[in-house]
């Protein structure tokens, strides 16, 4: 089917008559027609409805309006008094309309068809007004609206996927899913790793937070702010704790893998964690890389062999890993200090060090035993650690409390340190005489963000040995801090090979729950896969664990706070800047962008001067990693959008009034959306996703200054509740779900 109706006249819009009347149909067709089925090209001479998915275009109000009542057949009289209509009075037409109109004799009630309604518009276009005795509530409703738009001298339009021709440098132009990231010549080419979580529990908000969160959000900003970025990271799947925690729950280390792995990627997914690729340590890869690391280590005299004293449970049969023991700390005491640190004063220990020692699994007290071991020779290294470290700390702008804990360990000297464990689940050791060891977890775990990074793509050396043109930016809590700056900065050291190293660490402290520990074992907390049993979005969760993020101190989580931040800066600031202009825009211009000037707002430079003050303000901690601070400042956007709004006095006073200045009110403030939408898609994607939905538009770049991106006659789309309230009484049932009653 296809079909062309040519405009009727060249005087289309010009004449105040045709205005009226065309205002009028097109505005019932609107309220008639799904917007799935409206299309108007305003870029042709005369405005034109176009179906593409049907192949045919509308140029005449009358044949619109019989499209949106799927009716193509107007009687002969009405055709005839179309035409005359223009030489006749005022008195005359309205006699004659009156004439033609159909009403049901029984109620008096116009009768729905395009002839009627057709006449019905040149009716108004006469008169300024409808027939008496007219009782349908749909026209009076229009009548209303086209009575406001004629007064304001408005042409409503009624179009679909208008969408704004955009300037491919200002929008995000997305990565086929076929396409691998690899770095570019002359780009900022940006590599992140989170700390791989450990593959044998659920990780709590804590751990999401300290890691993979922090690392998804700058990695998200990279992206969108134009940086070319890959994002890897992955589980940890090998050591004596998945051993023996495959020991508790009677299955091999494989399966215990498997599960867990599932189970921390169903985890982040529903928290939008947007890894580039999210593996795993069991791989080939990672025996082919961390075995080649070994081989180089050795050649290059920085491997040893001595005889060590381990600790080994003799209820179960099996060496402990240090953290599989547990005691009290010899230096402040704590009663649950692990082998290899204390968690209250941060120490790192031997676990020989420790009083009273016992095995986490069975309580039961370890007895020591001799075995011969690989030692990596850190004391060899120690100066090029030392030099590295102070340069890159310096350059890379190393959050403070990485600094301090790197810092601790170097002063006290760097010894050899073991890195082969007697086990049988791990990297075998590629030497015949320790065929029957493996790998030392943390000599191996950060070989992973390479094995994973291998598996992604061949080219990984692109990224892995390219520091030229790359910069490292990893992620983690503050007790993984040692392994990522002395013994994997001292491997890539000492290979001797041209390693991309670590430019920037960004760790957290602890977040505590409630005044207390998250516990898995004692039902204390939020872990992640029960984090959407409460029934909020992801971003509501994203945005709360971001604006607490321990950047230089512990801090706590808490269901009052968290049902605070939901309703009086989710809701109240942010979704209620952006719904109060889009329900308005739906309302009051058929969801189209008038033609707007900046010359017709008295206060635009100032508005302009701050957000471009706030946007810098932005970038700058951003570009820190300061991500708590850039969240507050993202915010503070929001905020002066609702200034923005109470200062010119958005509502139907202003649009009956003032119309020019109403009109770039809104245009301007659809735009101040549209980079809002920006700024907050690190922190809340699936928000920003919504608000680039409701506006119809592109995801915007990260920008340093305020643009006029969306322009006249853009088809926005209807309004959504970004949030929704939180009943306070939820407080004390999720306080009390997650106080150590819930279920393991």
């Amino acid at each position: 089917m296809s079909f062309v109706i040519t405009p009727s006249s060249d005087k289309f819009i010009k004449n105040e008559l045709v205005l009226k009347a065309f205002n009028f149909k097109v505005i019932l067709a609107s309220k008639v027609l799904p917007k799935s089925e409206l299309n108007l090209d305003t870029s042709l001479a005369s405005p034109g409805l176009i179906n593409e998915s049907i192949n045919f275009q509308l140029f005449n109000a009358n044949a619109i309006l019989q499209y949106a009542l799927k009716e193509f057949v107007v009687s002969d009289e009405v055709l005839k008094l179309e035409t005359s209509l223009t030489s006749s009075s005022n008195n005359d037409a309205e006699k004659q309309i009156l004439s033609l109109l159909k009403f049901d004799d029984s109620t008096k009630k116009l009768i729905k068809n395009a002839s009627n309604w057709i006449l019905l518009g040149d009716y108004f276009a006469f008169t300024g007004k409808l027939p008496e005795s007219i009782d349908c509530e749909l026209i009076l409703s229009t009548f209303e609206d086209v009575k406001k738009t004629i007064k304001n001298k408005r042409v409503i339009t009624v179009q679909k996927d208008g969408t704004t021709a955009f300037n491919k440098e200002n929008v995000i132009i997305p990565i086929s899913g076929d396409e691998k990231i690899l770095p570019k010549d002359g780009e900022r080419n940006v590599l992140i790793t989170s700390a791989l979580p450990y593959v044998n529990n659920v990780p709590h908000l804590g751990n999401i937070i300290g890691s993979v969160l922090s690392a998804d959000i700058y990695s998200r900003y990279c992206k969108n702010r134009g940086y070319n970025t890959l994002y890897v990271c992955g589980t940890d799947e090998y050591g004596t704790a998945t051993e023996t925690k495959a020991i508790e729950d009677g299955c091999t280390p494989k399966e215990l893998c498997d599960k867990y792995h599932k189970i921390h990627k169903q985890v982040y997914d529903w928290f939008q964690i947007g890894f580039d690729k999210f593996g795993r340590t069991t791989t080939e890869k990672q025996t082919e890389i961390a075995q080649d690391i070994f081989l180089k280590l050795n050649e290059n005299g920085y491997l040893e062999e001595q005889t060590m004293k381990q600790l080994y449970c003799p209820e179960h049969n099996g060496y402990l890993a240090d953290r599989y023991v547990e005691g009290e700390c010899p230096k402040c005491q704590y009663e649950d200090a692990r082998g290899d640190q204390c968690d209250k004063c941060g120490s790192l220990l031997d676990p020989f060090e420790l009083v009273n020692p016992r095995c986490k699994l069975d309580n039961a007290t370890p007895v020591p035993k001799f075995s011969e071991h690989i030692f990596l020779r850190l004391n060899e290294l120690e100066k090029e650690i030392n030099e590295w470290s102070s340069s890159a700390a310096e350059k890379g702008q190393w959050s403070k409390n990485s600094r301090t804990i790197t810092n601790s360990w170097l002063k006290e000297g760097l010894n050899p340190r073991c890195i082969t464990r007697d086990l049988v689940w791990g990297t075998p050791v590629p030497l015949e005489k320790f065929k029957n060891k493996v790998l030392y977890v943390w000599f191996d775990a950060p070989i992973g963000y390479c094995s994973i990074t291998a598996n992604y793509t061949d080219d990984w050396e692109k990224w892995w040995k390219n520091p030229e043109n790359v910069q490292l930016y990893q992620f983690m809590g503050k007790d993984n801090v040692p392994f990522h700056t002395v013994i994997f900065p001292g491997s890539q050291l000492g290979t001797k090979e041209n390693w991309t190293m670590l430019h920037h660490l960004s760790t957290t402290e602890y977040l505590q729950y409630e005044n207390g520990k998250f516990s898995k074992s004692r039902g204390v907390g939020v872990f992640g896969n029960n984090a959407q049993d409460i029934g909020v979005s992801p971003s509501v969760w994203r945005y709360f664990l971001a604006s607490m993020r321990p950047e230089t101190s512990d801090s706590q989580f808490s269901w009052s706070d968290f049902v605070t931040r939901n309703n009086s800066e989710l809701l109240a600031n942010l979704g209620n800047f952006v719904n109060r202009i889009m329900k308005f825009v739906n309302s009051k211009y058929n969801s189209v962008i008038p033609e707007f000037s900046v010359d017709d707002l008295p206060n635009y430079s100032s508005l302009k001067s701050d957000v471009d003050e706030l946007l810098a303000t932005y970038i700058s901690e951003m570009e820190k990693v300061h991500l708590k601070k850039g969240l507050e400042t993202a915010m503070l956007i929001s905020a002066r959008g609702n200034q923005f709004l109470q200062e010119n006095k958005l509502d139907n006073n202003l649009f009956i009034n003032s119309p020019k200045h109403t009109d770039a009110v809104v245009g301007i403030g659809l735009n101040l959306i549209y980079t809002l939408a920006s700024v907050i898609s690190p922190y809340m994607p699936e928000t920003s996703d919504i608000i680039n939905n409701m506006l119809n538009a592109p995801a915007l770049k990260i920008s340093k200054e305020f643009n006029l991106n969306l322009q006249k006659n853009h088809n926005i789309n209807e309004a959504q509740y970004l949030f929704t309230r939180i009943d306070e009484k939820n407080i004390e049932i999720w306080r009390n779900k997650f106080s150590g009653q819930q279920v393991k």
